[in-house]
């Protein structure tokens, strides 16, 4: 079985590393894009020294097309220097919006809380109580 350190050194000096470190580093370019781009980035990725913004309206891609130069001189800024070129285009898969899921009990209470506790032993009593207090509250 290999140590821990072996797996890490293995991992820093692979070249496939390298490339899952692109994806923070393009998290990192996303967030540094002003506020009126940002909004409309779905992800972004690389392939083939071409960096792909997926957009999520086409109004967005007007603006990146104009914003082009400000792209360049982020990735200057990060130091991605192995981009050839940029290119934007809009998914034509809409975002299904979840709906909070409300939790719903599986039976209705059907017990006011209203009985006698005769229990003598004070741990048990305070039990009851708290399971009284429980059903009240429902």
């Amino acid at each position: 079985m290999k140590k821990v350190n072996d797996i890490l050194t293995h991992l820093k000096f692979n070249p496939e590393f390298k490339k899952l470190s692109t994806h923070t580093t393009l998290q990192k370019l996303i967030n540094t894009l002003p506020l009126k781009l940002k909004r409309g980035v779905k992800f972004a990725y690389i392939k083939k020294d071409v960096l792909y913004f997926v957009l999520t309206h086409p109004v967005f891609k007007m603006e990146f097309t104009h914003s082009k130069e400000l792209i360049w001189s982020l990735l200057k800024t990060l130091g991605i220097a192995n981009i050839s070129d940029i290119n934007f285009f809009v998914t034509n898969v809409m975002d299904k919006k979840e709906e909070p899921i409300e939790e719903k009990s599986f039976y209705e209470e059907r017990s006011y809380g209203i009985f006698e506790n005769f229990i003598e032993d004070k741990h048990l009593h305070h039990k009851i109580e708290a399971i009284r207090k429980l059903i009240k509250n429902i």
